[in-house]
């Protein structure tokens, strides 16, 4: 059996597959964002990005602390007593461990993370020099694209309905070396 190939059909079938995928882009997640849906808005990354998981959007840049909003969606200052402990550069590696500075690159905290498959919450075990457990915490997460990492903290965690959103974003800002 002989298989012949022309130009135009091939170019046809490109194109209507380009087309689909644009298609398809512009119509994915319209009602989760509109709904506040926590998980990464496939619309926002690029067509090689939407394979990937909540996992990796955290891990694939360092990220800083920009941003705080309440409830009410009102700013709040970052050195906010709600607020300051969240604030530095943070570095999510793909092997489950991270590292966080204050903004002056003293070290913060460091040890293992996971997000869940769905993107909603991040889990963080807060580990000393000795990798001994100083703490685990889970947290919300509002947003989770590639263009920013927000999550949820409640000043007193009795009392839902009062809550900072810590928002972070992209920085190429170099991990701080070792001490």
């Amino acid at each position: 059996m002989k298989l012949t190939t022309t130009k135009k059909p091939v170019t046809i079938a490109v194109s209507a597959l380009v087309a689909l995928g644009a298609l398809t882009a512009c119509s994915t997640g319209g009602a989760d964002a509109a709904a506040g849906s926590s998980s990464v808005a496939a619309e926002e990354a690029p067509a090689a990005d939407e394979a990937q998981t909540p996992s990796d959007v955290l891990a694939s840049t360092a990220w800083e602390t920009t941003g705080a909003t309440d409830a009410d969606g009102e700013d709040v200052a970052l050195d906010d007593e709600d607020v300051s402990a969240f604030v530095g550069w943070a570095y999510f590696d793909e092997d489950g461990t991270f590292a966080m500075y204050d903004l002056d690159d003293t070290p913060k905290m460091q040890g293992d993370w996971t997000v869940d498959e769905d993107g909603t919450t991040r889990h963080i075990v807060a580990k000393d020099d000795a990798g001994e457990v100083q703490f685990e915490r889970d947290s919300d997460i509002v947003t989770l694209t590639g263009e920013e990492f927000t999550y949820r903290v409640f000043p007193d965690p009795e009392d839902t309905a009062v809550y900072v959103d810590i928002v972070h974003t992209p920085t190429d800002h170099e991990e701080p070396a070792a001490s």
